[in-house]
């Protein structure tokens, strides 16, 4: 029997376990684990309150390694889904190699003291996972996670060849809050200020953070600014599916957020190095987050929907170029009433649950350390389905103009 252990007490953890729960016949055993059990433990309270299921609860450092390899064994977990902060997918993974127990996660991991968002710390794990006979998913979200799903699947059946390919991540909810980010602000802020990078012609192309924009109209939000970033999952799909000259990462932001995120950086509120006050060294982003609302208290007050896809054009499967554009639409008040979570929580915490079911029922399996592009798209988009986010393809009359 499958046992999972869930690490990561947040709004992604909640609707993790909360559809987990939802699907007890694939996940009859969930222990949620996080630094503050009375987290755990409120979140445990829903689960029951929503689903009758009962989960176990548990507290643990997972900076520490030796601690969370007991937890592991405590629990007798088999498969460890880390949806804690990126800083510790490293310790995590090596807890899973100590106790052999298989490890998905939903972001690359990522050192404290710099912005850097890449792939290679992980996939050094590969002979040494691979040699254990486990297997480590990385990247099940929505971006990453889902959008190189659509991008697989695309190729699977529609594309000969995929030469350009757009993400697009949209949140057109309202929060009510002057500023407030809708997942951890200390991430948030670290992905947002880093330099945008795309790749393109076998090489990355780098801009000054925030300074390439276009307007775009998203289904079901209405037509939005959306900027030029570095995301992940670049990295690893230019790696995995080559052919692709070209891989661009959008996403959408307010002008009150950026004019905040603007006035906090001259200040110097976004820096990630220690600062003295008082005689004791600080982070001044780790403050601010500290000050900033929780994104978890975000869910009951956050109208509007958010809409995440991928526009890939190329040679289709019947000898003609074309242009298609796959796409998720979820609604914050129909997540919140389901799981308790705003819809950028639910949108990386049902695929979540869903990479995880993909391992424990062996639909996907294999020894080593994976990108979701590496499996096979068709269980998983059958899953998003069923499962909350439902998709939807749509040819474009041409491809995007910029």
């Amino acid at each position: 029997m499958s046992k999972v252990l869930v690490i990561g007490a947040g709004g992604v953890g909640s609707v993790a376990v909360h559809k987990m729960a939802m699907n007890a016949d694939i996940f009859p055993s969930i222990t949620l684990a996080s630094r503050r059990q009375f987290k755990c433990d409120a979140i445990a309270e829903s689960v029951k309150a929503r689903t009758g299921v009962t989960i176990a609860t548990a507290e643990v450092d997972a900076d520490d390694i030796d601690a969370t390899a007991a937890l592991i064994r405590q629990v007798g977990a088999t498969h460890v889904v880390n949806l804690a902060l990126p800083y510790q997918d490293l310790t995590i993974m090596e807890a899973c190699l100590k106790t052999g127990a298989h490890y998905l996660d939903t972001a690359n991991y990522e050192p404290r003291d710099e912005a850097k968002f890449e792939y290679h710390w992980q996939w050094a794990y590969q002979d040494r996972f691979k040699d254990a006979g486990l297997m480590a998913l990385l990247g099940s979200g929505f971006d990453p996670g889902v959008t190189s799903v659509f991008t697989t699947w695309l190729k699977k059946h529609h594309f000969e060849r995929i030469d350009t390919l757009d993400i697009l991540d949209c949140n057109g909810g309202d929060h009510g809050q002057h500023f407030a980010t809708n997942f951890n602000p200390e991430i948030n802020i670290r992905e947002v200020t880093a330099v945008a990078r795309h790749w393109e012609n076998g090489d990355w192309v780098e801009t000054p953070p925030m300074s390439v924009k276009q307007n775009f109209d998203f289904e079901g939000v209405g037509p939005k600014t959306m900027y030029l970033m570095y995301h992940e999952e670049i990295e690893s799909l230019k790696t995995h599916l080559p052919e692709i000259g070209r891989i661009r990462f959008w996403m959408t932001f307010g002008d009150a957020y950026i004019q905040h995120l603007t006035v906090l950086q001259n200040v110097g509120m976004t820096r990630i190095d220690p600062v003295i006050y008082e005689g004791r060294e600080i982070v001044p982003l780790q403050f601010l987050k500290a000050v900033l609302p929780e994104p978890s208290s975000l869910g009951e007050t956050t109208k509007g929907k958010t809409n995440i896809g991928v526009i890939a054009t190329g040679l289709g499967r019947d000898g003609k170029e074309k242009t298609l554009y796959l796409y998720n639409i979820c609604d914050h008040e129909d997540a919140y009433a389901e799981t308790g979570n705003q819809a950028v929580s639910y949108t990386t915490g049902v695929p979540a649950m869903i990479g995880t079911a993909m391992m424990v029922t062996g639909t996907w399996s294999g020894k080593g350390v994976f990108n979701m592009e590496q499996m096979d798209p068709d269980p998983f988009m059958d899953m998003l389905n069923r499962h909350g986010l439902p998709w939807q393809v749509k040819e474009l009359d041409a491809p995007l103009e910029f």
